[in-house]
């Protein structure tokens, strides 16, 4: 992974295999999504009365060139089902941003090449 990637855990003991399975699912994301030039992914346990079980938040942030991705609020009772949520969430917000440029880029460049056949088309009128 190309990506440099900082996982935080916040009242959540730390585990060797969820930090593998979110080194994998962003690996995930910049294979699909290239270039992105950083991931921070924090995994949370928050401290809330509640009458049944705590859930566990998962909040992600991605910077692509252009925008800066958030993912906030994706809770479960399971951490990996949290996790599986955000990085889906993430993986949405990609692909939107990634049509985004690639229509400004088509839009961009399909109104340069009807300026150049207009001007190409003055040029054949004017040598006639």
């Amino acid at each position: 992974m190309q990506t440099p990637l900082q996982i935080t855990f916040h009242d959540v003991p730390h585990s060797d295999a969820m930090e593998a399975h979110i080194r994998e699912k962003a690996a995930k994301l910049e294979s699909l999504f290239s270039p992105i030039m950083a991931c921070h992914v924090k995994v949370e346990l928050p401290h809330k009365h509640k009458h049944q079980g705590r859930n566990f938040r998962v909040n992600l942030d991605l910077r692509v060139p252009g925008t800066e991705i958030v993912v906030n609020h994706h809770e479960h009772e399971d951490a990996y089902v949290a996790l599986r949520d955000a990085f889906d969430a993430a993986k949405r917000q990609l692909e939107e941003h990634h049509q985004k440029v690639r229509s400004s880029v088509k839009h961009q460049l399909g109104g340069r090449a009807m300026a150049a056949e207009l001007l190409a088309a003055e040029a054949s009128d004017e040598g006639a």
